[in-house]
């Protein structure tokens, strides 16, 4: 039961108690399993939750635009510089490299492209702020998820780092 409790609080709550768990059930390999799954699925969570509200954004009858969905081109190619600097230098914790610089830096300007997009499209009357609002807090939600992939899969020791 307390198992159980436990899983269901950090599918709820996030990564909070893993430490916690993995101290107490050592040898419980079915419980660390369990919390690794439980991690992809809150991200999965929080990504679908950003692209509602991209889509809510593009589909209200207020608003009927379909125009912000080019927003998902800057989703598809943000987490890319990441993957092939990683691939590349040796590793990402050390110190600084033109490698891991570049990636930043492209990463940064195609974060700030998929921010400015709805803004631009707002400015010039072609959606509605309403509209825009909702972008820039689905374009938020899901930027954090993909930064939130990175920092709890980016390990070597997971499974799910090989994807």
């Amino acid at each position: 039961m307390l198992r159980t409790s436990l899983i269901l609080l950090d599918m709820v709550l996030g990564t909070v108690f893993i430490p916690i768990v993995c101290s107490v059930y050592r040898n419980n390999a079915p419980v660390k399993i369990m919390l690794r799954y439980s991690r992809l699925v809150g991200l999965a969570f929080s990504c679908a939750i950003g692209i509602t509200f991209l889509i809510l954004g593009c589909a209200l009858p207020h608003f009927n635009n379909w125009w912000p969905l080019f927003v998902l081109i800057f989703y598809f190619l943000s987490p890319i510089p990441t993957v092939v600097s990683r691939r590349i230098s040796s590793s990402f914790d050390s110190a600084s490299s033109a490698c891991i610089e570049l990636c930043i830096f492209l990463t940064t300007g195609i974060v700030v492209s998929a921010i400015g997009l709805p803004v631009i499209l707002a400015r010039t009357g072609v959606i509605q702020w309403g509209a825009c609002g909702l972008v820039l807090a689905g374009n938020v939600v899901v930027f954090l998820t993909i930064m939130g992939y990175f920092i709890v899969f980016g390990n070597e020791d997971v499974d799910y780092s090989m994807w």
